[in-house]
Protein backbone atom coordinates (compact mmCIF):
# COMPACT_ATOMS: atom_id res chain seq x y z
CA UNK A 1 0.00 0.00 0.00
CA UNK A 2 1.15 3.20 -1.16
CA UNK A 3 -0.24 5.60 2.02
CA UNK A 4 1.13 8.64 0.66
CA UNK A 5 -1.00 8.35 -2.64
CA UNK A 6 -3.86 6.94 -0.25
CA UNK A 7 -3.36 10.09 1.50
CA UNK A 8 -3.67 12.11 -1.57
CA UNK A 9 -6.38 10.62 -3.20
CA UNK A 10 -8.45 11.03 0.20
CA UNK A 11 -8.09 14.74 0.17
CA UNK A 12 -8.62 15.33 -3.62
CA UNK A 13 -11.98 12.91 -3.19
CA UNK A 14 -12.66 15.30 -0.25
CA UNK A 15 -12.95 12.52 2.16
CA UNK A 16 -10.23 14.31 4.77
CA UNK A 17 -10.58 17.83 5.06
CA UNK A 18 -7.32 20.11 5.30
CA UNK A 19 -6.09 23.45 4.86
CA UNK A 20 -3.84 25.23 2.15
CA UNK A 21 -0.23 23.71 3.68
CA UNK A 22 -1.49 20.29 3.97
CA UNK A 23 -2.89 19.97 0.74
CA UNK A 24 0.21 22.00 -1.35
CA UNK A 25 2.81 20.42 0.72
CA UNK A 26 0.94 16.84 -0.32
CA UNK A 27 0.58 17.47 -3.68
CA UNK A 28 4.30 18.43 -3.70
CA UNK A 29 5.60 15.19 -2.54
CA UNK A 30 3.33 13.70 -4.54
CA UNK A 31 4.94 15.29 -7.91
CA UNK A 32 8.84 14.70 -6.18
CA UNK A 33 7.66 10.24 -6.42
CA UNK A 34 8.13 10.90 -10.37
CA UNK A 35 10.97 13.83 -10.16
CA UNK A 36 14.78 12.43 -11.19
CA UNK A 37 16.54 13.58 -8.03
CA UNK A 38 14.83 11.06 -5.75
CA UNK A 39 14.20 7.71 -5.48
CA UNK A 40 10.85 6.80 -3.89
CA UNK A 41 11.18 2.92 -2.20
CA UNK A 42 8.42 2.62 0.32
CA UNK A 43 10.27 -0.52 1.82
CA UNK A 44 11.51 1.14 5.35
CA UNK A 45 8.48 3.06 5.75
CA UNK A 46 6.36 -0.22 5.45
CA UNK A 47 8.59 -1.95 7.93
CA UNK A 48 8.38 0.45 10.59
CA UNK A 49 4.48 1.13 10.07
CA UNK A 50 4.20 -2.84 10.10
CA UNK A 51 6.38 -2.63 13.18
CA UNK A 52 4.11 0.04 15.13
CA UNK A 53 1.00 -1.37 14.12
CA UNK A 54 1.38 -4.71 14.73
CA UNK A 55 3.93 -4.62 18.18
CA UNK A 56 3.29 -0.96 20.08
CA UNK A 57 0.78 -1.08 22.34
CA UNK A 58 -0.27 1.70 23.95
CA UNK A 59 -0.27 2.93 27.69
CA UNK A 60 -2.96 5.34 28.07
CA UNK A 61 -7.22 4.99 28.34
CA UNK A 62 -8.59 4.85 26.60
CA UNK A 63 -6.84 2.81 24.48
CA UNK A 64 -4.80 1.05 26.98
CA UNK A 65 -3.16 -2.32 25.75
CA UNK A 66 -4.37 -1.84 22.70
CA UNK A 67 -1.87 -1.83 19.03
CA UNK A 68 -1.50 1.27 17.80
CA UNK A 69 -3.81 2.19 15.25
CA UNK A 70 -1.89 4.74 12.45
CA UNK A 71 -4.63 7.10 10.51
CA UNK A 72 -4.00 8.07 7.06
CA UNK A 73 -2.08 11.15 7.99
CA UNK A 74 -0.04 9.73 10.48
CA UNK A 75 1.02 6.99 7.63
CA UNK A 76 1.41 9.79 5.00
CA UNK A 77 3.63 11.44 7.24
CA UNK A 78 5.73 8.17 8.11
CA UNK A 79 6.03 7.13 4.47
CA UNK A 80 7.59 10.81 3.16
CA UNK A 81 9.84 10.63 6.06
CA UNK A 82 11.59 7.59 5.21
CA UNK A 83 10.46 6.62 1.71
CA UNK A 84 12.26 9.68 -0.25
CA UNK A 85 16.19 9.00 -1.02
CA UNK A 86 18.63 11.29 -3.02
CA UNK A 87 19.32 9.69 -6.24
CA UNK A 88 23.01 10.83 -6.22
CA UNK A 89 23.78 9.29 -3.05
CA UNK A 90 20.88 7.00 -2.02
CA UNK A 91 20.57 8.39 1.57
CA UNK A 92 17.42 9.99 3.11
CA UNK A 93 16.25 12.94 1.77
CA UNK A 94 14.47 14.18 4.78
CA UNK A 95 16.63 15.02 7.80
CA UNK A 96 14.50 17.55 9.50
CA UNK A 97 10.86 18.04 9.86
CA UNK A 98 8.32 20.19 11.34
CA UNK A 99 4.51 18.54 12.47
CA UNK A 100 2.38 21.50 13.79
CA UNK A 101 -1.12 19.67 14.90
CA UNK A 102 -3.46 20.77 17.37
CA UNK A 103 -3.73 19.06 20.92
CA UNK A 104 -5.24 15.82 21.11
CA UNK A 105 -4.84 14.31 17.84
CA UNK A 106 -2.18 11.58 18.71
CA UNK A 107 1.38 13.25 17.59
CA UNK A 108 2.89 12.04 20.94
CA UNK A 109 1.48 8.46 20.90
CA UNK A 110 2.96 8.53 16.98
CA UNK A 111 6.48 10.15 17.62
CA UNK A 112 6.72 7.21 20.23
CA UNK A 113 6.18 4.44 18.20
CA UNK A 114 8.51 6.42 15.79
CA UNK A 115 10.82 5.92 18.89
CA UNK A 116 10.13 2.55 19.89
CA UNK A 117 10.96 1.15 16.58
CA UNK A 118 13.87 2.89 16.54
CA UNK A 119 14.65 0.88 20.06
CA UNK A 120 14.22 -2.10 18.64
CA UNK A 121 15.05 -2.47 14.70
CA UNK A 122 17.33 1.14 14.47
CA UNK A 123 21.03 1.27 13.34
CA UNK A 124 23.17 -0.19 15.81
CA UNK A 125 25.10 2.52 18.26
CA UNK A 126 22.48 5.02 17.78
CA UNK A 127 20.77 7.17 19.89
CA UNK A 128 17.44 9.00 20.52
CA UNK A 129 16.94 12.06 22.02
CA UNK A 130 13.17 13.15 23.21
CA UNK A 131 13.43 16.93 24.45
CA UNK A 132 11.59 19.64 25.13
CA UNK A 133 11.94 23.83 26.69
CA UNK A 134 11.32 21.58 30.24
CA UNK A 135 11.97 17.99 31.03
CA UNK A 136 8.33 17.61 32.47
CA UNK A 137 7.17 17.76 28.61
CA UNK A 138 10.42 16.27 27.36
CA UNK A 139 9.40 12.86 29.35
CA UNK A 140 5.77 12.73 27.74
CA UNK A 141 7.17 10.88 24.06
CA UNK A 142 9.93 9.49 26.46
CA UNK A 143 7.58 7.87 28.98
CA UNK A 144 5.43 6.65 25.88
CA UNK A 145 8.82 4.78 24.53
CA UNK A 146 9.34 3.26 27.59
CA UNK A 147 5.70 1.94 28.23
CA UNK A 148 5.59 0.41 24.75
CA UNK A 149 8.98 -0.87 25.24
CA UNK A 150 7.81 -2.98 28.08
CA UNK A 151 4.92 -4.31 26.92
CA UNK A 152 7.02 -5.50 23.92
CA UNK A 153 9.74 -6.71 26.09
CA UNK A 154 8.02 -7.12 29.82
CA UNK A 155 11.37 -9.86 30.23
CA UNK A 156 13.98 -7.54 29.47
CA UNK A 157 15.84 -9.68 27.16
CA UNK A 158 16.88 -6.65 24.83
CA UNK A 159 15.55 -4.03 26.48
CA UNK A 160 16.36 -2.26 29.92
CA UNK A 161 15.05 1.20 31.34
CA UNK A 162 16.57 3.55 34.04
CA UNK A 163 14.95 6.60 35.09
CA UNK A 164 16.88 8.74 32.47
CA UNK A 165 17.57 5.87 29.67
CA UNK A 166 16.10 3.20 27.83
CA UNK A 167 18.88 1.12 26.23
CA UNK A 168 18.75 -1.53 24.10
CA UNK A 169 21.49 -3.72 25.50
CA UNK A 170 22.02 -5.85 21.88
CA UNK A 171 22.43 -3.23 19.58
CA UNK A 172 23.47 -0.66 21.75
CA UNK A 173 20.45 2.06 21.05
CA UNK A 174 19.75 4.51 23.64
CA UNK A 175 16.65 6.85 24.22
CA UNK A 176 17.21 9.72 26.28
CA UNK A 177 15.48 12.98 27.13
CA UNK A 178 16.56 16.53 27.40
CA UNK A 179 15.43 20.01 28.49
CA UNK A 180 16.90 23.43 28.15
CA UNK A 181 18.03 23.23 31.27
CA UNK A 182 19.48 19.73 30.76
CA UNK A 183 23.72 21.04 31.22
CA UNK A 184 26.19 19.78 28.38
CA UNK A 185 23.71 19.74 25.89
CA UNK A 186 26.76 20.12 23.05
CA UNK A 187 28.93 17.02 22.29
CA UNK A 188 26.27 14.53 22.36
CA UNK A 189 25.95 12.20 18.45
CA UNK A 190 22.13 11.97 18.26
CA UNK A 191 21.17 10.10 14.97
CA UNK A 192 17.09 10.77 15.86
CA UNK A 193 15.90 14.01 17.58
CA UNK A 194 12.06 14.85 18.84
CA UNK A 195 12.03 18.19 19.97
CA UNK A 196 8.62 18.81 21.29
CA UNK A 197 6.57 21.64 22.00
CA UNK A 198 8.46 24.30 20.38
CA UNK A 199 6.07 26.92 20.86
CA UNK A 200 7.35 27.33 24.49
CA UNK A 201 10.39 28.13 22.80
CA UNK A 202 11.10 32.41 23.36
CA UNK A 203 14.48 33.65 22.82
CA UNK A 204 16.04 36.65 21.29
CA UNK A 205 15.65 37.34 17.23
CA UNK A 206 13.39 33.88 17.35
CA UNK A 207 16.67 31.35 18.48
CA UNK A 208 16.25 28.29 20.11
CA UNK A 209 19.45 27.11 22.43
CA UNK A 210 18.74 23.61 22.43
CA UNK A 211 16.94 23.66 18.73
CA UNK A 212 20.74 24.07 17.85
CA UNK A 213 22.57 22.03 20.47
CA UNK A 214 20.10 19.35 19.35
CA UNK A 215 20.96 19.70 15.60
CA UNK A 216 24.09 19.94 15.83
CA UNK A 217 24.46 16.56 17.68
CA UNK A 218 23.05 15.20 14.25
CA UNK A 219 26.41 16.65 12.46
CA UNK A 220 28.26 13.63 12.42
CA UNK A 221 25.70 11.26 10.86
CA UNK A 222 24.80 9.70 7.33
CA UNK A 223 21.30 9.75 8.05
CA UNK A 224 20.70 12.27 11.12
CA UNK A 225 16.85 12.97 11.43
CA UNK A 226 15.34 16.17 13.50
CA UNK A 227 11.41 16.26 14.00
CA UNK A 228 10.12 19.03 15.31
CA UNK A 229 6.54 18.90 16.49
CA UNK A 230 4.23 21.54 18.17
CA UNK A 231 0.67 22.90 18.83
CA UNK A 232 0.54 26.61 18.51
CA UNK A 233 1.29 29.07 21.48
CA UNK A 234 1.29 32.21 22.95
CA UNK A 235 4.93 33.88 22.22
CA UNK A 236 5.37 35.93 19.18
CA UNK A 237 7.89 36.32 16.88
CA UNK A 238 9.15 33.25 18.34
CA UNK A 239 11.58 30.30 17.13
CA UNK A 240 7.95 28.69 16.39
CA UNK A 241 7.55 31.59 14.20
CA UNK A 242 10.80 31.78 12.48
CA UNK A 243 10.57 27.93 11.60
CA UNK A 244 6.38 27.85 10.39
CA UNK A 245 7.32 31.01 8.29
CA UNK A 246 10.26 29.24 6.67
CA UNK A 247 8.27 25.94 6.05
CA UNK A 248 5.89 27.92 4.44
CA UNK A 249 8.46 29.83 2.39
CA UNK A 250 9.54 26.40 1.14
CA UNK A 251 6.36 24.59 0.52
CA UNK A 252 5.60 27.88 -1.65
CA UNK A 253 8.76 27.60 -3.47
CA UNK A 254 10.27 31.06 -2.09
CA UNK A 255 13.26 28.82 -0.26
CA UNK A 256 15.20 25.79 -1.86
CA UNK A 257 15.16 23.33 0.76
CA UNK A 258 14.72 19.91 -0.27
CA UNK A 259 15.34 17.82 3.03
CA UNK A 260 12.42 19.95 4.96
CA UNK A 261 9.40 18.01 5.46
CA UNK A 262 6.49 19.96 7.24
CA UNK A 263 3.47 19.21 7.91
CA UNK A 264 1.21 21.76 9.01
CA UNK A 265 -1.90 20.97 10.01
CA UNK A 266 -3.82 24.64 10.84
CA UNK A 267 -7.18 26.72 10.15
CA UNK A 268 -7.51 28.88 6.78
CA UNK A 269 -9.25 31.43 8.92
CA UNK A 270 -11.17 32.53 11.95
CA UNK A 271 -14.29 32.93 10.48
CA UNK A 272 -14.29 29.01 9.56
CA UNK A 273 -14.71 27.99 13.25
CA UNK A 274 -17.17 29.60 14.07
CA UNK A 275 -19.21 28.79 10.66
CA UNK A 276 -17.91 25.86 9.32
CA UNK A 277 -17.54 22.92 11.79
CA UNK A 278 -16.45 20.43 9.18
CA UNK A 279 -13.56 22.72 8.65
CA UNK A 280 -12.22 21.46 12.17
CA UNK A 281 -10.74 18.84 10.70
CA UNK A 282 -7.67 21.06 8.60
CA UNK A 283 -6.18 21.35 12.11
CA UNK A 284 -7.41 17.97 13.63
CA UNK A 285 -6.98 15.46 11.35
CA UNK A 286 -8.00 13.05 14.46
CA UNK A 287 -11.19 14.18 14.56
CA UNK A 288 -13.01 11.97 12.10
CA UNK A 289 -11.12 8.97 13.84
CA UNK A 290 -12.63 9.75 17.22
CA UNK A 291 -9.26 9.94 18.88
CA UNK A 292 -10.15 13.71 19.24
CA UNK A 293 -13.59 13.87 20.58
CA UNK A 294 -15.90 16.38 18.35
CA UNK A 295 -18.75 16.53 21.40
CA UNK A 296 -16.05 18.00 23.82
CA UNK A 297 -14.93 20.02 21.09
CA UNK A 298 -18.37 21.61 20.51
CA UNK A 299 -18.47 22.33 24.50
CA UNK A 300 -15.43 24.29 23.90
CA UNK A 301 -16.15 26.32 20.83
CA UNK A 302 -19.91 26.79 22.32
CA UNK A 303 -18.34 28.29 25.49
CA UNK A 304 -15.55 30.09 23.09
CA UNK A 305 -18.09 31.94 22.41
CA UNK A 306 -18.77 34.20 25.65
CA UNK A 307 -15.67 33.73 27.15
CA UNK A 308 -12.61 35.77 25.79
CA UNK A 309 -9.89 33.43 27.76
CA UNK A 310 -11.04 30.31 26.44
CA UNK A 311 -11.71 31.37 22.64
CA UNK A 312 -8.05 32.95 22.87
CA UNK A 313 -6.78 29.46 24.48
CA UNK A 314 -9.30 27.06 22.06
CA UNK A 315 -8.02 28.53 18.80
CA UNK A 316 -4.42 28.57 19.72
CA UNK A 317 -4.52 25.03 20.84
CA UNK A 318 -7.74 23.17 19.07
CA UNK A 319 -6.82 25.28 15.94
CA UNK A 320 -3.29 26.69 15.21
CA UNK A 321 -4.46 30.20 14.91
CA UNK A 322 -1.92 32.13 15.95
CA UNK A 323 -3.01 34.46 18.97
CA UNK A 324 -1.07 37.05 21.21
CA UNK A 325 -0.56 35.87 25.06
CA UNK A 326 -2.09 39.13 25.83
CA UNK A 327 -5.34 40.37 24.29
CA UNK A 328 -8.12 43.43 24.77
CA UNK A 329 -10.15 41.27 28.25
CA UNK A 330 -13.76 43.02 27.41
CA UNK A 331 -15.35 44.79 24.94
CA UNK A 332 -17.41 48.26 25.24
CA UNK A 333 -20.73 46.44 25.18
CA UNK A 334 -19.63 43.94 27.92
CA UNK A 335 -19.13 46.62 30.74
CA UNK A 336 -20.86 50.03 28.62
CA UNK A 337 -24.16 49.74 29.92
CA UNK A 338 -27.38 51.69 31.71
CA UNK A 339 -26.98 50.95 35.36
CA UNK A 340 -29.10 52.30 38.07
CA UNK A 341 -27.58 54.76 40.58
CA UNK A 342 -26.37 53.46 43.65
CA UNK A 343 -28.55 54.72 46.96
CA UNK A 344 -26.30 53.93 50.07
CA UNK A 345 -29.35 54.72 52.64
CA UNK A 346 -30.76 51.57 51.19
CA UNK A 347 -27.94 50.20 52.18
CA UNK A 348 -27.35 51.52 55.44
CA UNK A 349 -25.84 49.26 58.00
CA UNK A 350 -24.64 46.42 55.63
CA UNK A 351 -21.87 44.09 55.51
CA UNK A 352 -19.44 44.36 52.32
CA UNK A 353 -16.46 43.16 50.83
CA UNK A 354 -13.64 45.37 49.73
CA UNK A 355 -10.40 45.40 47.64
CA UNK A 356 -7.67 47.40 46.87
CA UNK A 357 -4.70 47.94 44.67
CA UNK A 358 -1.82 49.67 45.86
CA UNK A 359 0.86 51.65 44.33
CA UNK A 360 3.87 53.74 44.80
CA UNK A 361 4.57 56.39 42.62
CA UNK A 362 3.67 55.20 38.85
CA UNK A 363 0.13 53.66 39.12
CA UNK A 364 -2.99 54.56 40.50
CA UNK A 365 -4.15 53.05 44.12
CA UNK A 366 -7.99 52.00 44.31
CA UNK A 367 -10.48 50.82 46.33
CA UNK A 368 -13.33 49.05 45.76
CA UNK A 369 -16.40 48.01 48.28
CA UNK A 370 -18.75 44.82 47.26
CA UNK A 371 -22.55 45.35 48.45
CA UNK A 372 -25.39 42.93 47.38
CA UNK A 373 -29.55 42.57 48.87
CA UNK A 374 -31.33 39.16 49.25
CA UNK A 375 -32.52 37.69 46.40
CA UNK A 376 -30.83 39.78 43.86
CA UNK A 377 -27.59 38.72 42.27
CA UNK A 378 -26.46 42.19 41.11
CA UNK A 379 -23.62 43.29 42.46
CA UNK A 380 -22.96 46.66 43.69
CA UNK A 381 -19.77 48.55 43.18
CA UNK A 382 -18.30 51.76 45.55
CA UNK A 383 -14.80 52.37 44.49
CA UNK A 384 -12.57 55.08 44.99
CA UNK A 385 -9.21 56.29 43.38
CA UNK A 386 -5.86 57.95 43.91
CA UNK A 387 -3.01 59.51 42.62
CA UNK A 388 0.13 61.63 43.29
CA UNK A 389 0.57 65.01 41.97
CA UNK A 390 3.55 64.29 39.89
CA UNK A 391 1.02 62.11 37.60
CA UNK A 392 -1.24 64.86 37.12
CA UNK A 393 0.46 66.07 34.09
CA UNK A 394 1.61 62.68 32.95
CA UNK A 395 1.73 62.57 29.08
CA UNK A 396 1.75 58.84 28.35
CA UNK A 397 -1.81 58.74 30.93
CA UNK A 398 -3.07 61.93 29.02
CA UNK A 399 -2.26 60.12 25.35
CA UNK A 400 -4.09 57.50 26.98
CA UNK A 401 -7.43 58.95 27.82
CA UNK A 402 -6.73 60.14 31.38
CA UNK A 403 -8.60 63.23 32.60
CA UNK A 404 -7.55 63.10 36.25
CA UNK A 405 -8.32 66.92 36.94
CA UNK A 406 -11.84 66.33 35.74
CA UNK A 407 -12.51 63.11 38.04
CA UNK A 408 -10.77 65.04 40.53
CA UNK A 409 -13.23 67.90 40.37
CA UNK A 410 -16.07 65.50 40.49
CA UNK A 411 -14.85 63.48 43.69
CA UNK A 412 -14.02 60.13 42.03
CA UNK A 413 -10.36 60.86 42.11
CA UNK A 414 -8.31 61.93 45.14
CA UNK A 415 -4.52 63.71 44.39
CA UNK A 416 -2.28 63.43 46.72
CA UNK A 417 0.52 66.03 47.28
CA UNK A 418 4.33 65.17 46.21
CA UNK A 419 5.73 62.10 44.18
CA UNK A 420 3.21 58.76 45.81
CA UNK A 421 -0.28 57.93 47.59
CA UNK A 422 -0.66 57.39 51.50
CA UNK A 423 -2.17 54.12 51.01
CA UNK A 424 -3.28 54.42 53.90
CA UNK A 425 -6.15 56.86 52.73
CA UNK A 426 -7.49 53.55 51.10
CA UNK A 427 -8.14 52.41 54.65
CA UNK A 428 -9.63 55.70 55.71
CA UNK A 429 -12.09 55.13 53.20
CA UNK A 430 -13.60 52.08 53.85
CA UNK A 431 -13.09 53.44 57.69
CA UNK A 432 -15.90 56.20 56.00
CA UNK A 433 -18.19 54.25 54.80
CA UNK A 434 -18.25 52.39 57.91
CA UNK A 435 -18.59 56.03 59.65
CA UNK A 436 -21.31 57.77 57.02
CA UNK A 437 -23.39 54.60 56.31
CA UNK A 438 -22.45 51.04 58.92
CA UNK A 439 -21.08 49.41 56.01
CA UNK A 440 -18.87 46.99 57.89
CA UNK A 441 -15.90 45.25 55.75
CA UNK A 442 -16.28 41.58 56.10
CA UNK A 443 -12.94 41.22 54.37
CA UNK A 444 -10.73 43.63 52.31
CA UNK A 445 -8.60 41.82 49.48
CA UNK A 446 -5.04 43.28 49.18
CA UNK A 447 -1.61 42.39 47.18
CA UNK A 448 1.19 42.27 49.38
CA UNK A 449 2.89 45.22 47.35
CA UNK A 450 3.25 48.49 49.10
CA UNK A 451 0.38 46.85 51.82
CA UNK A 452 2.36 47.01 55.10
CA UNK A 453 0.85 50.63 56.08
CA UNK A 454 -2.58 49.29 54.83
CA UNK A 455 -3.17 46.71 56.92
CA UNK A 456 -2.01 47.90 60.05
CA UNK A 457 -4.49 50.96 59.23
CA UNK A 458 -6.82 48.34 59.06
CA UNK A 459 -6.17 46.63 62.08
CA UNK A 460 -6.12 49.94 64.22
CA UNK A 461 -9.97 50.58 62.60
CA UNK A 462 -10.41 46.41 63.29
CA UNK A 463 -10.66 45.52 59.76
CA UNK A 464 -10.13 42.12 58.41
CA UNK A 465 -7.75 41.70 55.44
CA UNK A 466 -7.01 38.91 53.00
CA UNK A 467 -3.47 38.54 50.96
CA UNK A 468 -4.05 38.16 47.67
CA UNK A 469 -1.53 37.25 45.02
CA UNK A 470 -1.56 38.32 41.75
CA UNK A 471 -1.22 36.26 38.18
CA UNK A 472 -2.64 33.08 38.00
CA UNK A 473 -4.17 33.42 41.41
CA UNK A 474 -6.84 35.46 39.74
CA UNK A 475 -7.89 33.18 36.88
CA UNK A 476 -11.09 31.80 37.79
CA UNK A 477 -12.19 35.36 39.54
CA UNK A 478 -10.98 36.93 36.25
CA UNK A 479 -13.34 34.69 34.25
CA UNK A 480 -16.00 35.25 36.73
CA UNK A 481 -15.95 38.81 36.43
CA UNK A 482 -16.41 38.81 32.42
CA UNK A 483 -19.35 36.25 32.76
CA UNK A 484 -21.53 38.86 35.74
CA UNK A 485 -20.26 41.57 33.15
CA UNK A 486 -22.32 39.85 29.97
CA UNK A 487 -24.81 39.08 32.07
CA UNK A 488 -25.25 42.88 33.47
CA UNK A 489 -24.91 41.48 37.08
CA UNK A 490 -22.48 44.37 38.06
CA UNK A 491 -23.65 47.66 38.83
CA UNK A 492 -20.34 50.07 38.97
CA UNK A 493 -22.14 53.20 38.54
CA UNK A 494 -21.01 53.75 35.28
CA UNK A 495 -18.15 55.63 36.61
CA UNK A 496 -15.86 57.30 33.66
CA UNK A 497 -12.54 56.06 35.66
CA UNK A 498 -13.74 52.49 35.56
CA UNK A 499 -14.88 52.43 32.12
CA UNK A 500 -11.01 53.70 31.09
CA UNK A 501 -9.61 50.80 33.63
CA UNK A 502 -11.58 48.30 31.96
CA UNK A 503 -11.22 49.23 28.55
CA UNK A 504 -6.92 49.13 28.78
CA UNK A 505 -7.17 45.95 30.43
CA UNK A 506 -5.76 42.91 28.74
CA UNK A 507 -5.69 39.48 29.45
CA UNK A 508 -2.67 36.67 29.20
CA UNK A 509 -3.49 33.12 28.40
CA UNK A 510 -1.00 30.71 29.38
CA UNK A 511 -0.76 26.88 28.24
CA UNK A 512 -3.35 25.32 30.41
CA UNK A 513 -5.47 28.13 29.78
CA UNK A 514 -5.51 30.34 32.85
CA UNK A 515 -5.52 34.13 32.52
CA UNK A 516 -4.18 37.43 34.20
CA UNK A 517 -4.74 41.04 34.12
CA UNK A 518 -2.04 42.84 32.21
CA UNK A 519 -1.07 46.35 31.20
CA UNK A 520 -1.14 46.58 26.92
CA UNK A 521 1.93 45.69 25.79
CA UNK A 522 4.36 49.22 25.15
CA UNK A 523 1.64 51.55 26.37
CA UNK A 524 2.37 52.73 29.83
CA UNK A 525 -0.27 55.27 30.69
CA UNK A 526 -3.07 52.67 29.80
CA UNK A 527 -4.15 52.16 33.27
CA UNK A 528 -5.65 49.15 34.56
CA UNK A 529 -5.44 49.30 38.31
CA UNK A 530 -9.72 49.49 38.80
CA UNK A 531 -9.39 46.30 36.53
CA UNK A 532 -7.67 44.67 39.07
CA UNK A 533 -9.08 45.58 42.02
CA UNK A 534 -12.66 44.67 40.26
CA UNK A 535 -10.89 40.92 39.94
CA UNK A 536 -9.30 41.41 43.40
CA UNK A 537 -12.55 41.92 44.85
CA UNK A 538 -14.09 38.98 42.83
CA UNK A 539 -11.49 36.73 44.32
CA UNK A 540 -12.24 37.85 47.73
CA UNK A 541 -16.28 37.00 47.34
CA UNK A 542 -15.01 33.74 45.87
CA UNK A 543 -13.04 33.07 49.05
CA UNK A 544 -16.06 33.92 51.69
CA UNK A 545 -19.08 33.87 49.54
CA UNK A 546 -20.57 31.28 52.49
CA UNK A 547 -20.05 34.17 55.04
CA UNK A 548 -21.01 37.05 53.13
CA UNK A 549 -24.30 35.31 51.95
CA UNK A 550 -24.74 34.29 55.30
CA UNK A 551 -24.14 37.86 56.79
CA UNK A 552 -26.58 39.32 54.22
CA UNK A 553 -29.29 37.42 54.65
CA UNK A 554 -29.25 35.53 51.29
CA UNK A 555 -28.43 32.22 51.92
Amino acid sequence: MNHLFEYWDLIRRKEVIVGYWIRKAVQQLIEDVDDPRYIYDTTESDKRIRFMETLCLQSKAPYYMKPLKLMPWQKAFIEALYSFRMADTGKRRFTRALLEIARKNGKSTLLAGIGNDELFNGKGGSDVCCASLDDATAKLIWREIAGMRERLDPKRRLTTPTLTELRNKKRNITVSRMSAKTRMKDGRNLGLVFLDEIHDVNEPNGGSEIAEALWRSTSAQEEPLMIECTTQGFNRNCYLDEQIKKAKAIINGEIENEHYLAFLYEQDSEQEVWQDESSWEKSNPSLRYGVKKIDKLREDVNEAKYVKATRIHLLTKDFNLPQSGSQTWLALEDYDYPQLAIDLESFRGSVILGAVDLSATTDMTSAKALIMKPGDRTKYVLKHYWIPESKLEAADDKEAGAKYAEWARDGLLTICEGNEVDVTLAADWFYQLYKDYKLRPLKIGFDQRFAKTFVQRCEDYGFDTEMILQGRALSNAMKLVEADFKSRLINYGEDPIDKWNFGNCCCRVDNVGDIQPVKAPGQPGHRIDGAVTLIILYETLRRFRGEFMTAIGGG
